[in-house]
C-alpha cells in the first residue's frame, strides 16, 4: 500500500497546485495585453539584429578561414 501512496501522492500534489494556480490566473486586459506584446515585439527584433550582426561578422571570418586552404 506505501509503494501505491509513494506514486500517487505527487500526483494529487500536483493535481492540487494546479487547480490553484488555474483558479488565480485571470485574463489580461487590453491595456496589460498590448504591453507584453510589445515588449515580446522588442525582444524579438533586438534579439533578430543581434542575430544579423553576429552573422555578418563571422561569413568574412569563416571565408577567410575555409578559403585559404
Amino acid at each position: 500500500m506505501e509503494a501505491i501512496d509513494s506514486v500517487f501522492d505527487p500526483l494529487r500534489e500536483f493535481a492540487k497546485d494546479s487547480v490553484r494556480l488555474v483558479k488565480r490566473c485571470h485574463k489580461p486586459d487590453r491595456k496589460e495585453f498590448t504591453k507584453v506584446a510589445f515588449r515580446t515585439a522588442i525582444g524579438f527584433v533586438v534579439m533578430g539584429f543581434v542575430g544579423f550582426f553576429v552573422k555578418l561578422i563571422f561569413i568574412p571570418i569563416n571565408n577567410i578561414i575555409v578559403g585559404s586552404s
